[in-house]
């Protein structure tokens, strides 16, 4: 079955590169002896959709003409099709080659695989890919949450999507309609930056927190989609990693090592317990409140009552 599809492919790729005027599906049917073969035009129909998709997923670049009768027709332009020479140094060759590992955990690992593929079928030497077994460190960037894969499809097509999210003070998740922009990593988290519509403001969203599918809508964006850089210092802001306040919190000694790791100052209380100061930004509510009973707020007051408050929502489910 494997031989006879990539024949088929090939056949149909063949065509449609030969050709100097587009064909009609009759025609391509009348050309190609597996179309023929088809037990019906139903058949003959899905069949060449699909190998259609397939060709095009390949990078064919396939284009659907309409003449003056209203026939369609397909072909695929040499010139369109024609790519230039790859020049990939050995660097650049192993920093493509390192991007596609970084991926490896992921649902994009297929995708990865499949470009490194094309590069090298365009000339990427493989020798300059990072060798396996001379790598000490290799990055990762796993991605667990279902929400991810339709999120990412959703802000590269501009498509606004519906979902339901938890808020780490709600016992319930609550519907949100949303226009999105980006997905950002941030301490091992993931965020979803866009337009909430209901609020009429730019929100961010952690996945972790997304429940149930994450439904698309056909309609276009009503709010303007901005910079990158700008998305990724509102996910900082919104993570809590832009402070302009100093906060004052009780450590229970030997744990909390990220909080240590960001305090200005350490000292030890005694009774298996310090005293760290720590940037205050938003979003430093959440983050404590990862760390249950091995942290207590002492200043400023309303970030104790914020802690106190999510502490709640989640003992009561």
């Amino acid at each position: 079955m494997a031989i006879a599809k990539a024949e088929r492919l090939m056949n149909l790729a063949l065509c449609l590169l030969g050709t100097r005027r587009p064909l009609s599906k009759r025609e391509l049917r009348g050309s190609i002896e597996a179309y023929l073969e088809a037990n019906s035009e139903d058949s003959f129909n899905r069949m060449f959709e699909r190998d259609k998709d397939d060709l095009r997923e390949l990078g064919l670049v396939i284009e659907t003409v309409e003449n003056l009768e209203g026939d369609i027709g397909y072909l695929a332009r040499r010139d369109s099709n024609r790519l230039p020479p790859v020049t990939l140094d050995a660097e650049e060759a192993a920093a493509l080659g390192l991007a596609a590992k970084v991926w490896q955990q992921a649902r994009l690992a297929g995708a990865a695989s499949g470009a490194l593929q094309k590069l090298r079928a365009a000339g990427m030497p493989e020798d300059a890919e990072p060798a396996e077994a001379h790598s000490a460190l290799e990055p990762r960037i796993p991605v667990h949450e279902a929400a991810f894969e339709p999120l990412m499809l959703a802000c590269r097509d501009r498509r606004p999507v519906v979902f339901d999210y938890r808020k780490a003070t709600a016992a319930r998740p609550e519907t949100r309609q949303v226009e999105p922009w980006a997905l950002e990593c941030w301490r091992g988290h993931w965020y979803l930056a866009g337009w909430d519509r209901d609020r009429g403001a730019e929100r961010v969203f952690r996945l972790s927190r997304i429940t149930g599918k994450v439904r698309s809508r056909a309609a276009k964006f009503t709010a303007p989609v901005p910079d990158v850089v700008t998305v990724r210092e509102t996910v900082a802001g919104w993570a809590g990693d832009i402070a302009d306040r100093s906060a004052l919190i009780k450590l229970r000694s030997g744990s909390g090592y990220p909080l240590r790791a960001k305090a200005t100052a350490v000292r030890e209380l005694g009774e298996g317990w310090d005293e760290l100061e720590i940037p205050y930004g938003h979003g430093l509510d959440a983050w404590l409140v990862e760390f249950g009973p091995d942290v207590v707020v002492l200043e400023p007051a309303e970030l104790r009552a914020d802690v106190v408050d999510r502490l709640r929502a989640v003992a009561k489910g």
